[in-house]
């Protein structure tokens, strides 16, 4: 018998679901049953689904079964919530009848539907946060006051934004970048999600970060329960304990192209790590830039390309370095041969790096991306960020690439000391009694009946 039945409801992007697949595990491990409910569409993509006792799934259709393709995602958005509050409502009801009532739902995040649908049955909630804590943080006062002093910021250049609880200055370059956009259909909806919270007393949100790393701001809304769970990546990459255990990590909807094989025959800290993510899509011009500064460096480089493009040195490429469409992405940070990972600071990634002890060479794209590489390079400090100010068109040239390689993978002993630093504070924080494994064991003890 279960003692907590968990609902785990994922909004349909990768970024929330391979995190919330090692969620559902610790849950399991802890004793727990998670049910697993995406859009069909999302279920039948991922192949590597994690076969346990414990855990199910149930999708449910948002109406469009064969993927989105409008350019209008506001009314994805609420055919989204329309097909998803319906199924909810009916999947608490029938569990509930059939004597297994669900304990507690956790939702991703900007799907605030999922908890007002569970509030409704008063069915304990939690949201589960993908993003660094110092992102909300930044959302929270955004829409608490502070927006207005935000834009008049961002009207001057060079200049830097002061926020209750975070204990930096952050340039407005760095904000996440829909905040200071006109018109953003992603910003109304993490509008809809913050002000969703201030419905509850003290909501209690589980973090993908540890306690090491953003202890201030994990504390900088005082009317937030911020728990931090993380880092969630396979266990055979933390701990070690079970080397078979490298399910869900990074490789969910594609196998690896011979990547391990590959890096076998490198020498240690001498490849260059490329991958920019499951949504970045960078221009041709880009790419050929980027590719230009990888032959450049004289290192051998593992590129992931989704979608391969006709670049003008394709075949120089091919015979300097490996290109794949997609990899197992911690496994590869964790080979002793990878020195540097060039990445878009998708939070997946930039949490993989860490746990991986590997410097990276910060080239943040959007969204969030610009506020993780800046915590990257002037807190944490295990990585140089690409100047995106060099060129006028936005575009950066091989020549500033190359200078940051140069960095990390010349003479990048203070960004490797760093990195070997957090990778520890990181395994320290999930092992048995570390703060994410007894945070994890007090969210589920403050969930049992009295």
């Amino acid at each position: 018998m279960f003692r907590h039945r968990f609902l785990l409801v994922l909004f349909p992007a990768q970024g929330h679901i391979n995190p919330a697949f090692q969620f559902a595990k610790q849950l399991v491990t802890l004793g727990a049953h998670v049910t697993i409910s995406t859009t069909l569409h999302m279920h039948r993509r991922i192949t590597n689904k994690p076969a346990l006792p414990g855990i199910s799934f149930l999708p449910f259709s948002d109406g469009y079964d064969d993927g989105y393709t409008d350019t209008d995602y506001s009314l994805y958005a609420f055919e989204l919530k329309r097909h998803g509050s319906e199924f909810l409502t009916n999947l608490i009801l029938s569990n509930a009848q059939k004597g297994h009532p669900f304990t507690c739902l956790v939702h991703t995040m900007i799907i605030p539907w999922a908890a007002q649908v569970a509030r409704g049955f008063d069915l304990p909630t939690a949201m589960f946060w993908t993003q660094p804590a110092t992102v909300l943080d930044i959302f929270y006062y955004y829409f608490h006051g502070y927006s207005d002093y935000i834009k008049g910021k961002s009207k001057q250049p060079s200049s830097l934004v002061e926020l209750p609880g975070l204990p930096f200055l952050l340039p407005t370059r760095d904000l996440p970048s829909f905040l200071l956009a006109t018109e953003s259909a992603a910003i109304s909806l993490i509008e809809e999600q913050v002000v969703d919270l201030d419905v509850e007393a003290k909501p209690r949100i589980l973090v993908n970060t540890f306690e090491a790393l953003e202890a201030e701001a994990l504390r900088g809304v005082d009317k937030f329960n911020m728990i931090s769970i993380g880092p969630l990546i396979p266990s055979a990459f933390l701990d070690g304990k079970d080397p078979t255990d490298t399910s869900f990590g990074g490789d969910i909807f594609q196998l690896s192209d011979g990547c391990k094989e590959w890096l076998d025959t490198k020498a240690e800290r001498s490849v260059v790590y490329v991958s920019f993510g499951s949504f970045c899509v960078l221009s041709k011009r880009q790419m050929e830039e980027v590719a230009r500064a990888l032959l450049d460096c004289g290192r051998p480089f593992l590129w992931v390309i989704r979608e391969k493009e006709e670049l003008s040195c394709g075949e120089e490429l091919e015979e300097k370095g490996k290109i794949v469409k997609w990899c197992c992405q911690v496994e590869v940070l964790s080979h002793g041969s990878v020195g540097c990972f060039v990445t878009h600071c998708g939070w997946n990634s930039s949490m993989e790096s860490l746990v991986s002890g590997v410097p990276v060479v910060a080239f943040p794209q959007w969204l969030e991306q610009k506020t993780n590489a800046m915590l990257i390079e002037d807190v944490w400090k295990t990585g140089v960020r690409v100047d995106t100010d060099s060129n006028e068109e936005g575009l950066v040239v091989s020549q500033e690439i190359s200078k940051c390689l140069q960095v990390v993978m010349g003479n990048g002993e203070e960004l490797r000391n760093s990195a070997k630093k957090w990778k520890s504070l990181a395994r320290e924080a999930v092992i048995e009694g570390g703060t994410s494994h007894n945070n994890l064991r007090a969210f589920l003890h403050h969930l049992s009946p009295k």
